[in-house]
This record gives structure tokens, sequence and C-alpha cells, in this order.
């Protein structure tokens, strides 16, 4: 067993091309950002929790045959782009409303980030890491529950004023993962090491 005092956690840092990007909510039809088409990534549930919303569903990443037939079947309106330049990553999170991100397994969830960072609000899943990662700059909700789901995106679309108060937030639980701060924190764990030694 490993002794608890020796480990040290740090995380991922957000890119510095993820930064804020005023843009004001289309309540009358947000458009819904999903990163990822993996199965952790909940696809199907987002999309029958969507079902019936006035709202455009926009997925990065390759859809199966099995996903698109089931955003067909619950009669979402979508797109989806995949193998694109980071540059293009960044443009998707400034045009979307929102980020739906639902997974049922993370090691980390950079995704949350990166939408805090510009300036989206966010709703994320409330197991794992996502909860830890996204601070209280989130609308956490039951991933394996397509009703909390929607209760969490329907809060977002209905409530201006929380959308406002996830995103502000957002910018302050991002400035945890800022690259000067995650590299701050490596730097201590090499003086600490370099004085057990010494």
């Amino acid at each position: 067993a490993v002794d608890p005092d020796k480990i040290r956690v740090i995380h991922d840092c957000v890119s510095a091309a993820f930064s804020r990007a005023p843009k004001k909510f289309n309540a009358a039809r947000p458009v819904v950002l999903q990163v990822g088409t993996a199965p952790n990534k909940n696809l199907e549930r987002v999309a029958k929790s969507l079902q019936g919303l006035p709202c455009h569903l926009r997925v990065i990443g390759r859809l199966s045959d099995r996903q698109t037939a089931v955003l067909q079947r619950c009669g979402i309106e979508y797109s989806a782009v995949w193998n694109i330049a980071d540059e293009q990553v960044v443009q998707e999170y400034r045009e979307c409303d929102m980020l739906v991100f639902a997974s049922t397994y993370e090691g980390f969830g950079l995704p949350i980030v990166e939408a805090q960072a510009t300036g989206r609000p966010v709703v994320t899943s409330n197991i794992l890491s996502m909860p830890e990662v996204a601070g209280d700059g989130a609308c956490l909700v039951d991933p394996f529950d397509e009703k909390s789901i929607r209760e969490g995106v329907l809060k977002v679309m209905k409530s201006p004023a929380y959308a406002e108060d996830l995103v502000r937030r957002g910018f302050a639980n991002v400035e945890r993962f800022r690259p000067d701060r995650i590299a701050a924190q490596y730097a201590e764990i090499y003086r600490e090491l370099a004085r057990a030694t010494a």
C-alpha cells in the first residue's frame, strides 16, 4: 500500500485558447454542445432527455449508426463534426449556448473547464471526478437518469439568472486550472523531492 501522505493530486490545465467569449443566451432555441460520442459520453440518454425541447444538439465526435437512429427517433435537431482542428474546437464552445456533459465515466472531464473558461453554463454528472472538476460552477445531474438530465437542461434554459450565476461561478472555478497554477504545483513537488533527498 502507498502512504497517503505521499500522494498529490494535480489536475489537468485548461488551454489559454479557451477564453471569455460573451454571447447572449438563445433562450428560444439554444445550441447544446455535446463533446464526445464514446459509450461513456452518454449521448443516447442525452438525446432522449432533450426529446421535445426546442434546441439544437451540436456534437463533437463521429456518430454511430445506432446514435444517429436514436437522435432521429427522438426528433432531435442535431449536427455533428469530427476530426476538427483545435481552433475549430474552441469555436464550437464559443458558438454554443451551453455544454451538456452527462458522462457516465471520466478520469477528469476537461470539457467542463473548457466551457467554463469560455463562459458557458454547464450541465454535468454528479459522479466520479466531475463534481470536483466543476466546483460550484455547474448544474449536477444523475447521468443514468434521463429525467434528471432533462431537468438540469430545463433549469438552465428557463432561468437566465441561474445560467448567469453558473457562468460567474465557472469563471471563478476555472482559475484553479490555469497553466501557471498547475505548473506551480508541479514545481512544489520537485522542491519537496529535492529537500527530501538532500
